[in-house]
């Protein structure tokens, strides 16, 4: 039954310029889709990390949670990410219940990419 109803779908390629105009629209749905969609396919994870962390700070919980998220990408497409930067947001993120899954899940996500020693 649960299978039936999950939906795959490809992750399409996004312009800057597109992914701008998202951020810049306010709407929710919008950021999410090209935060994913910059972190799967834009070369400079360094701006797709500058991007994420600014979100994390969002009023709207979904677009921090994708942003969280997004992290993860990162650290699984480049192996690759500024740990010292991220590392302590996600730590205060970690204190919202609402988000506090999704970040565990995003640490251990990092331990396996970056091969590298976070403590729980």
């Amino acid at each position: 039954m649960y299978a039936d109803s999950m939906r795959f779908e490809q992750v399409i390629q996004i312009g800057r310029d597109e992914a701008e105009d998202a951020f810049a629209s306010g709407d929710a749905w919008r950021i999410c889709d090209a935060l994913v969609r910059i972190a799967y396919h834009d070369p400079d994870w360094r701006w797709v990390e500058m991007k994420c962390l600014e979100f994390t700070s969002h009023p709207d919980m979904s677009i921090r949670m994708v942003a969280v998220i997004c992290f993860s990408h990162i650290a699984r497409i480049h192996g690759v990410l500024h740990v010292e930067k991220v590392l302590p947001v996600l730590r205060e993120l970690e204190r919202d219940p609402e988000l506090s899954g999704t970040v565990e899940d995003t640490l251990e996500d990092l331990r396996i990419f970056l091969r590298i020693p976070i403590k729980a």
